[in-house]
């Protein structure tokens, strides 16, 4: 209950701060359109319409959850104005490109840690990859795979992958190097070889440090769909939801979808938490 209060207090300041900026950013078009009616609005009035419009500048909460329950519980999950069927586009990218990110980061720390020419010539170009801006260089990996005949889900996976693999090589070069030395000595003096130390030590050790990557990675993989689905025009995910909420100045799918997001990414994380809780109780570990 002590860490509820806390968490409850900040939440109801910031919704109480959203509903004030409300008013103020949507008070100017509220006022002119008084104007051109010839009518005058008191403060209640003001207050009342700012929290109403059918296009607002900043929606309201109650507005973007009245949105966000018309576009899930009073529509088939079918039908492409359906928020449920908009999410399933973007996790199903995302559950393609966070699969093919983890495997290729995974592989890449155990050469890294395995190799010291791997961890010299690939380790910095691996740093430097996460230097480009994502919104720069994603447009020209989707010119890139369709040139070559690859689009769709793999296309917005691509995207989903390059971002997630990072996370996933730190947190698994940190793990895999996390033995200490004198573990690693004894292993040898009992003959132990190199598959061995890896399967018997060296693994079981990077799991405190991989699942916190996978959290990371998993988020930014989902991060990674909707950005991959803004150059490519398409016809369905939270990306493609935003961008015709912005070509129609419909400020209220723009947040119904961000919110979307949101509440998938947190759920996402929570399921990656709970994988970690239920695999580092069965190796003995503490959680």
């Amino acid at each position: 209950m002590k860490s509820v209060v806390p968490v409850l207090s900040v939440l109801i300041v910031f919704v109480a701060l959203w509903y004030a900026l409300a008013v103020v950013l949507n008070a100017p078009w509220a006022r002119d359109r008084a104007e051109r009616a010839g009518t005058e609005l008191g403060f209640s009035e003001l207050v009342a319409d700012t929290w109403a419009q059918d296009k607002p500048l900043l929606p309201a909460p109650h507005q973007i959850a009245a949105e966000i329950w018309h576009t899930t519980a009073e529509m088939r999950i079918t039908s492409k104005r359906s928020l449920v069927w908009h999410a399933w586009v973007t996790l199903s990218a995302t559950f393609t490109g966070f699969a093919m990110g983890t495997l290729l980061g995974i592989l890449l720390a155990v050469a890294i840690v395995h190799s010291r020419v791997m961890d010299l010539s690939v380790m910095p170009w691996i740093i430097a990859s996460q230097t480009v801006p994502i919104l720069a260089i994603a447009p020209m990996i989707i010119v890139v795979l369709y040139n070559i005949g690859v689009q769709g889900l793999v296309a917005k996976a691509a995207i989903s992958a390059y971002l997630s693999f990072f996370p996933v090589v730190v947190g698994m070069v940190k793990g895999l190097r996390s033995p200490e030395r004198m573990q690693l000595d004894q292993l040898r003096t009992w003959s132990a070889s190199r598959a061995q130390v890896f399967w018997k030590l060296r693994l079981p050790a990077s799991m405190p440090y991989l699942f916190p990557s996978l959290k990371v990675a998993v988020a930014i993989a989902l991060v990674g769909a909707i950005i991959g689905e803004l150059p490519t025009g398409a016809q369905g995910g939270f990306g493609s939801r935003m961008l015709s909420g912005s070509y129609y100045g419909q400020t209220l799918i723009i947040w119904s979808a961000l919110i979307g997001a949101a509440v998938c990414a947190g759920a996402l994380v929570g399921l990656i938490g709970l994988v970690q809780r239920l695999v580092l109780k069965r190796m003995g570990m503490a959680t």
